[in-house]
């Protein structure tokens, strides 16, 4: 019984036959069983798949990507490549606690941030050591923080997800001038 129930899921996944011989309601089949499979995978992966990546979330989701896609043209066996890539989620998911856990182990895995701009002085190390250009730094600083002019920034890092992040000074309150208006008086010019 359960011998011809797993022959007969074989034969609709096209298991064990040549891939050039699949017939497109075997290939159809496979790619919405990989599919499925891969949406359980990145769910057990948590939002971290979902949101920005890091170096560390990219390379598994190239991974995921490729062994999902060999498993559905059937050049790799479908529920071996769906085992290896719920292998692969849960050592991402390990790594990911370690990396919680033990700071060091994080930076190594996911690299650490980078101080591009510190009290309106760029770093120029740092610049070059990230392959940014003043003209690339002078874009981010239009984009994220609304800023025309480093002087501006408190501080600027280039983060983990390769995203440079913005915090502009705080700026002193200008003066505040109270001016009386008397009745009767309609306009009142102030120049500064």
């Amino acid at each position: 019984m359960i011998q011809e129930l797993w022959e007969t899921i074989r034969w609709l996944l096209g298991s064990g036959v040549d891939p050039q011989t699949r017939t497109l309601w075997q290939v159809t089949l496979r790619a919405i069983v990989a599919y499925l499979g891969a949406l359980a995978m990145v769910r057990l992966g948590d939002k971290r798949l979902l949101g920005r990546f890091s170096v560390f979330d990219t390379v598994l989701a190239v991974i995921l990507g490729s062994m999902v896609s060999r498993a559905i043209n059937g050049s790799a066996p479908l529920v071996g490549t769906l085992g290896a890539g719920l292998a692969l989620v849960t050592l991402h998911w390990f790594f990911a606690e370690i990396a919680f856990h033990i700071e060091q182990f994080g930076a190594l895995l996911k690299g650490s941030a980078r101080i591009l701009i510190k009290d309106g002085e760029i770093r120029w190390n740092a610049m070059h050591r990230s392959g940014i250009t003043e003209t690339d730094l002078a874009e981010v600083l239009r984009l994220r923080g609304k800023l025309s002019n480093p002087a501006e920034v408190q501080m600027a890092c280039l983060e983990r997800s390769g995203e440079v992040s913005v915090i502009p000074r705080k700026h002193e309150p200008r003066a505040v001038v109270e001016v009386a208006v008397e009745a009767g008086v309609q306009t009142v010019r102030i120049e500064l």
